[in-house]
């Protein structure tokens, strides 16, 4: 049942007396607590065994805001929420006094975003405040697209699972760091890096990594109990009938380009040919195929250009070598 108004009065009084709180984004559900309250911070690492040195992102209600939450502003960081906020992105700052060092693993830097969904954002105004908001599962396990999901993945470790229907975006924010002289894209996400570049007039970069701590830099993230393995789209179909003799119960993302081929395997997932359905779909793919009892998953890399860019990195890191 999708969240009421009183639903959300409640959720913002959990969020007060330092409970969690699940709640709808665009991007994934997040698992919320009061940004200001360090012990309710501490929560979400417990709850979903998040290593406390990785840095949360605030969750705000308006670009308004932005000076209460973090210090030194540049011209970037303005420009890029005036364009982009409410929506998919986060922008890396100085951290303001408000937040406590519990939220962003000990760094002077801070992750903010206003987050474009009408649930999220009436938490924000009921609630007053920033809300801390990291994807709502376990620590590097396939994110939550849906309400259903958060409560088979942490149970009754959540106060309030707040009830938005399926995320529009289904992988996470882009994240661009602004503390340095030029932005930098840390996490590919749900802002295209060609529309940043388009907003800020220069080109990007997108280093494989970075000194600055934030979400979804684990090698291994977003990743099903299944083993995935990434191959290119014409050796998908060759890689998961090899597989399936050695005895393995493969799940196929089997790709447009091959799109009506057979395949011996034990479940296939046709990858829409729209990246953006691609990517609304992907961890519903990844739970699906574990769910159906696959414990090796043979998928290959969309194109790397505007969405694929994001969906390429959470297969990568869903293929990442397991803890």
């Amino acid at each position: 049942m999708k969240a009421r108004t009183s639903d959300i009065e409640e959720a913002a009084g959990v969020l007060r007396a330092g409970g969690l709180v699940a709640l709808p984004t665009e991007t994934v559900y997040g698992l919320g607590a009061n940004a200001e309250d360090p012990a309710a911070v501490s929560r979400i690492f417990q709850v979903k065994g998040r290593p406390p040195s990785h840095p949360l992102i605030v969750h705000i209600g308006g670009a308004e805001q932005l000076d209460d939450w973090v210090e030194d502003v540049p011209r970037a960081a303005r420009l890029l929420a005036g364009h982009f906020w409410p929506g998919p992105l986060t922008l890396v700052l100085r951290r303001g006094r408000r937040v406590p060092l519990e939220a962003t693993g000990g760094l002077e830097t801070v992750a903010v975003r206003v987050p474009d969904h009408p649930v999220a954002l009436a938490l924000l105004a009921a609630f007053g405040g920033g809300v801390t908001a990291p994807s709502a599962n376990r620590f590097g396990q396939v994110s939550p697209t849906t309400a259903d999901d958060v409560r088979a993945e942490l149970g009754d470790a959540v106060d309030r699972v707040l009830d938005g229907g399926p995320c529009a975006v289904g992988v996470e924010s882009t994240i661009v760091d602004v503390t340095g002289e030029l932005p930098t894209i840390l996490r590919p996400g749900g802002v295209v890096r060609e529309d940043l570049e388009a907003v800020l007039g220069h080109a990007l970069s997108v280093p494989s990594s970075s000194h600055v701590r934030v979400p979804g830099q684990h090698p291994s993230h977003y990743a099903p109990r299944a083993r995935v393995v990434l191959v290119e789209p014409e050796k998908v179909v060759g890689e998961a009938e090899r597989a399936g003799e050695l005895g393995h119960r493969v799940g196929v993302f089997l790709p447009a380009s091959c799109a009506g081929a057979p395949v011996k395997a034990h479940a296939v997932v046709a990858v829409p040919g729209s990246v953006a359905a691609y990517a609304r779909g992907l961890y519903g793919f990844l739970r699906e195929l574990d769910q159906r009892g696959c414990d090796l998953i043979v998928a290959s890399l969309p194109a790397e250009e505007g969405l694929g860019l994001a969906v390429a990195n959470r297969l990568r890191r869903a293929a990442g070598p397991r803890p």
